[in-house]
Order: C-alpha cells, then sequence, then structure tokens
C-alpha cells in the first residue's frame, strides 16, 4: 500500500481561528467526555490533530457501529461493480438461508432496504447464534420493508454477508484491494470481531484508527473518487449521504439522541446542521462531513455514562455550537497568527488522559502474596464478552500474586491452558501488557485502595475502555470484583472467589 500523506496546515490557511480550534479543546476536556483522538480536515488539508495518551495516532480504537459505515462501502463498491443490485432481493442472495414459505413482506426486503435501516423488523437476533443468517430471515418482517425505521445492527452484518455471497470473500478481504489500498488504510493493521461462522460483525466490530475514519468518509465527502478514481458511483454517494427513511421513531426509546431523530442514509446518519452527515459509533465515535464547509471531523472517545446517548449527544452539541461559530465558508483564508497557530500546536502535541495515582503500600502486602485457586464465580483480565458470563477459556483458574519494588504481577493460569503475566504499575505510570480477547493491548496500573484491597485497572488501550478489578484479601481468600466502564457492559460485575494454596 502506497500512502499519501495529507497535507498539514495552520487553521488560519484554511479560514479557522486556531483560537476557536482551543475552545473546542477546552469544552472536550471539561471531564463530561473522555477524548481519545481528534482529527479536522477542510479543502483536503489537515489543520488540527491530536491524541490524548496513551492513545496515539497508529493505535486502533474500536468503533463500534461506525463499523457500519465500512460495511455499507463494501455494498456499495459491489453495487458499483455490478455485483449487486439496490433492488436485489434478500432471499434471492440466501436461498438457501430464507423459509420454506417467505412472508410477503419478507419476498419484498431489498438490498437498499437492509441499508436504510428500513427492514420492516421489530426485533433482531442475538450475533451469538449458530445460524444467524437463517435466523436473520426467519425473524417476522412486521411492516412493509423501507416503511418503517428500526436500527438493525444484525442488518449492518447482513450487508457484508451479501458481498460474501457475491464474491466468496470477507469484508476485510473484500475491501483491501478495493478501498483500503487507494484510500490509505492499512489493513494489515485492522482488527475485525467475526460471527461463528467467521463473517466480520459489520454492526460493531471493527478497530481502526481516527485517520482511517477520517479518510473513509473523505471517499464519501468528495463524491466516491479518490485522487482522480473513482471507488463509489455518485448515485451510491448521493443515495448514502441523503435521506433515505426518517428515523424519528427514535424518541421513543432514545429521547436525548436528538440527532438521531432527523433521518438515516445507507447506514449514515442525517445532522441537524443541513446538508451535514456522519458515520456514528456508541460512545462517541464520530466522522461527521460538513460539505458546505468542505471540512470533515473525526472523533474517538469514552462519551460513556448516563442514558449511553447523553454524552455522545453533549459531544454532538459541543461541535454543532463550535461550527456555528466558525466564519461563513466563502471568506477564505484568515490573515496569519503565528502565535495563536504555534500555541494550538504545541497543545494538541501534548494531549494526555490523566496519569494513574501512586499507590502507598499496604502494611498486608507482603501477606497478600501467593498462589490461589479459584473455588467460585468468574474472573477474566480482558473486556468481558457481551454473551459469555461464565465458563469461558480465558477464565482464570488460578492466579500467583507478587509484587516487585514498583509493580504487582499477576501469573494467570487459564481454563485454555494458556499461562498469562499481567504486570501494573504502581507508581503512576502504565505497564503495557497483552491479555485474552481481540483488543488485547492492556496498560496495567495498580493501587491499595485498602489495607486490604488492591485495585487494578487494564486501560484497553484499543478501545475506549477501562477494566477495573478489586482483589480483597481477606480470611486467607481472595474476593475479586471485576467490570467495565463500557456503556453495553457497566452494569455488568463478575465477582469469583479464590482460595490460597
Amino acid at each position: 500500500m502506497l500512502r499519501k500523506e495529507f497535507e498539514r496546515v495552520a487553521p488560519e490557511a484554511v479560514g479557522v481561528p486556531s483560537v476557536s480550534v482551543e475552545k473546542l479543546l477546552d469544552k472536550l476536556e471539561e471531564g463530561w467526555t473522555e477524548p481519545h483522538g481528534l482529527m479536522i480536515m477542510r479543502d483536503g488539508k489537515v489543520f488540527a490533530e491530536g491524541w490524548w495518551a496513551p492513545y496515539a495516532p497508529g493505535i486502533i480504537h474500536g468503533l463500534q457501529s461506525h463499523t457500519k459505515t465500512y460495511a455499507a462501502t463494501a455494498v456499495g463498491i459491489a453495487v458499483t461493480e455490478g455485483i449487486l443490485k439496490l433492488d436485489e432481493r434478500v432471499i434471492d442472495i440466501f436461498p438457501d438461508k430464507a423459509p420454506a414459505e417467505p412472508s410477503e413482506n419478507l419476498k419484498l426486503l431489498t438490498v437498499r432496504d437492509v441499508l436504510c435501516m428500513g427492514c420492516g423488523m421489530e426485533t433482531m437476533p442475538r450475533n451469538d447464534s449458530e445460524d444467524w443468517i437463517r435466523d436473520f430471515l426467519n425473524t417476522p418482517v412486521v411492516h412493509r420493508p423501507g416503511t418503517a425505521f428500526m436500527y438493525n445492527s444484525m442488518g449492518s452484518t447482513l450487508l457484508g454477508a451479501m458481498v460474501r455471497a457475491k464474491t466468496g470473500l470477507g469484508l476485510i478481504d473484500y475491501l483491501t484491494p478495493r478501498l483500503f489500498d487507494k484510500i490509505g488504510i492499512d489493513a494489515e493493521t485492522l482488527k475485525c470481531s467475526v460471527m461463528k461462522d467467521g463473517m466480520e460483525i459489520g454492526g460493531g466490530g471493527l478497530y481502526a484508527t481516527t485517520e482511517d475514519n477520517l479518510r473513509l468518509l473523505k471517499l464519501y465527502a468528495d463524491g466516491g473518487v479518490w485522487e482522480g478514481e473513482r471507488i463509489l458511483s455518485e448515485e451510491y454517494v448521493k443515495l448514502a449521504t441523503t435521506l433515505q427513511n426518517g428515523s424519528a421513531t427514535e424518541r421513543a426509546g432514545n429521547p436525548l439522541a436528538e440527532d438521531n431523530f432527523v433521518g438515516y442514509g445507507f447506514q449514515i446518519w442525517m445532522c441537524r446542521r443541513e446538508g451535514v452527515y456522519r458515520a456514528d459509533g456508541a460512545m462517541g465515535q464520530f466522522t461527521i462531513v460538513f460539505p458546505k464547509y468542505h471540512m470533515i471531523l473525526a472523533i474517538t472517545e469514552n462519551a460513556s455514562g448516563g442514558t449511553g446517548s447523553e454524552l455522545p449527544q453533549k459531544v454532538l452539541d459541543t461541535i454543532w455550537e463550535w461550527y456555528d461559530s466558525l466564519p461563513a465558508p466563502d471568506e477564505g483564508p484568515l490573515p496569519e497568527d503565528e502565535l495563536a497557530a504555534a500555541h494550538l500546536k504545541r497543545r494538541m502535541s501534548m494531549l494526555a488522559l490523566p496519569a494513574p495515582r501512586r499507590s502507598v503500600v499496604s502494611p498486608l502486602q507482603k501477606e497478600a502474596e501467593g498462589t490461589y485457586r479459584l473455588s467460585e464465580g468468574h474472573l477474566a483480565f480482558k473486556l468481558p464478552d457481551f454473551f459469555s458470563t461464565s465458563g469461558d477459556k480465558d477464565d482464570v483458574e488460578a492466579l500467583r500474586l507478587c509484587f516487585t519494588s514498583n509493580s504487582a504481577v499477576f501469573t494467570l493460569q487459564e481454563k485454555s491452558g494458556t499461562e498469562r503475566i499481567i504486570e501494573a504499575y504502581m507508581d503512576g505510570s502504565r505497564k503495557e501488557n497483552v491479555t485474552a480477547g481481540m483488543a488485547d493491548r492492556a496498560l496495567a496500573s495498580a493501587e491499595w485502595t485498602a489495607d486490604d484491597r488492591l485495585r487494578v485497572i487494564l486501560r484497553m488501550v484499543e478501545t475506549c475502555n477501562e477494566v477495573v478489578l478489586d482483589f480483597t484479601f481477606r480470611d486467607g481468600r481472595l474476593l475479586t470484583e471485576s467490570g467495565s466502564n463500557h456503556t453495553f457492559m457497566k452494569d455488568r460485575k463478575d465477582k469469583a472467589v479464590f482460595e490460597r494454596g
């Protein structure tokens, strides 16, 4: 892959005041969201970019539903190539998975309907299904396809399966020569969770960088053309980025997400600012295109808490407020402001999340050392799985704990037979480890929060999230509780008891 880097310029060179970007940063750093990466481009030139350490430009990041736009792009390329047709019936693509006597509404369901969240269903099967395509096609199509909106992540995964049914290639393999290699995304760095049949989870399984997302949406902003080569048809881009299905019904179940009520294109949301559209993933993974301003903003972050949609909406509101404050789009470049531009550049090069706290030494630290064996419950040093509650191959059967001068060291014996060492620094820094699971890079820190309680925090740096593990030492036993700040998993707490010896 030959990747052409974008030109980097001062904000004033593209008509944006440096001080306005600083004001945006001020808002994002108030503490109600946790920003990880930000890039802003105008007229094809990057004028602001920064990552909050330990996040960095080359580190992939969980996209959640932002993945959907990648899946739709695969369909768009297949449509452009003539492999798929928007009006093609889904049951004709998967004849061996369709019911023997499909309903009249299912017979009407087309590729286009799936793209615009118009499947007509009111429920969707879980993504841990063994035969998920069959389950999907056996889900009642209550409404005439295309006439009702229901956010359907399984339908998004089905988009990739459509491409696979036609080409034999999964999402990554199909997109690598046709998209990634052409627009400068390194497919070797990408990760994607998969279904039980090996299909990538197009509804939310991709890990990519902030700039990967910006590059993808730049393709749409430029009408499907990259450096003179057409990748997506002009018609497909027009349909994808304009209203194809009303989404006002989202208000009933998600009343705070004001920007979810404006409408939907092809796995792309319309926004409350005229002509603006976005790719959107949970916890605030946004790439936003402002056509009138020839501008793209990409942000990765962890906007968790509240109702789940409250803080991501606040991020969007913050961006709209900033956008509304910019000079008119036809004013052109601004006079140079070397001092302000230099201050912004320096600030964006030094962004960082708060460091862990340095731990005091517990009087029980030496006594807590030793080997412990699981007697009941569930413990895993990784992000919790959505559907697994126990019996996971990554569960810890036994652990050995020891302390060095500045760290807690866990030697884990997992049910899979794997022995894994996790070292957590206690000196106010983080130690990188490899855990189990898809996003396995964990930056670990630890501190004594009470004489008998050790807290370990795993910053899963390829995701939005942290895993918090509390170890309480009591009467020769080790009691553990673990959880995550993931929006969809924050109420889940896994508990276990370990006996010494």
